[in-house]
């Protein structure tokens, strides 16, 4: 197994550097990937997260700061947010086949910068 090593990390910060210059209108924010990490994170544990579990994360930023990045996440497709059928006013937040798409190939970078 190759050893991860400061100069890997940097062709990797450089790859995604490259992709977000391709098509900058689709860059999240960091507060966008910090939100979309932690749904990710939720998904592989197989750990369902509430719209309000996001909503507390006071690290990352204000309640409506979040609201507004969660809603933004929606409309760009990265979530698709479920409502609960018992209760109209919890909703679910999953990720969306773009989400899994997108950590796809930064797993896809990752492995490139390490190989190389």
């Amino acid at each position: 197994m190759s050893k991860i090593n400061h100069s890997s990390y940097l062709r990797f910060l450089n790859c995604l550097s490259a992709m977000d210059a391709k098509k900058p209108e689709k860059k999240l924010d960091a507060i966008e990937t910090q939100l979309l990490d932690q749904v990710m994170l939720g998904y592989t544990q197989n750990r369902e997260i509430l719209v309000g579990d996001l909503l507390v994360l006071s690290q990352i930023g204000s309640q409506a700061t979040l609201h507004g990045r969660i809603k933004k996440l929606d409309r760009l497709g990265y979530i698709k947010l479920v409502t609960d059928s018992v209760d109209q006013r919890r909703k679910w937040v999953q990720p969306s086949k773009k989400a899994l798409r997108h950590y796809e190939k930064l797993s896809q970078l990752l492995e490139m910068a390490v190989a190389s």
